[in-house]
């Protein structure tokens, strides 16, 4: 076996995906639980729609929740539901395909978000 310049495991089917960080199995990752902070928001969720370096499609972009990276998930996923539509959730920002703006808000609404159009 060959190690890394950093001298990690390159290579292992034993313990399955191992975690960059801390090098340990996915499911024993001691840096997944304190690492990722959410974001510290004013409380003001904002949904605008976004076309730049998307080749002229739009995309509603949700930013401004307050939520771990698993409820942001489980939110994004409510919401691509409700638009009926595809899209992710990473770095703090939901993305849905397409112009859903408005029922975005409804559906945040309905959740408990205090949420706003945001630009255009």
């Amino acid at each position: 076996m060959k190690s890394s310049s950093t001298g990690g495991l390159v290579y292992s089917t034993d313990g399955g995906r191992m975690c960059p960080e801390c090098r340990r199995p996915m499911a024993e990752c001691l840096c997944k639980g304190g690492a990722k902070v959410p974001p510290a928001g004013d409380g003001v969720v904002r949904v605008s729609r976004q076309t730049k370096g998307r080749g002229g499609k739009s995309v509603t972009l949700v930013k401004g929740l307050a939520l771990d990276p698993i409820a942001l998930a489980a939110l994004g996923k409510q919401l691509r539901t409700a638009c009926g539509s595809g899209g992710t959730a990473k770095d703090g920002v939901i993305e849905i395909q397409g112009d859903h703006c408005d029922r975005v808000v409804d559906t945040l609404k309905q959740h408990g978000h205090s949420a706003k159009r945001a630009g255009g």
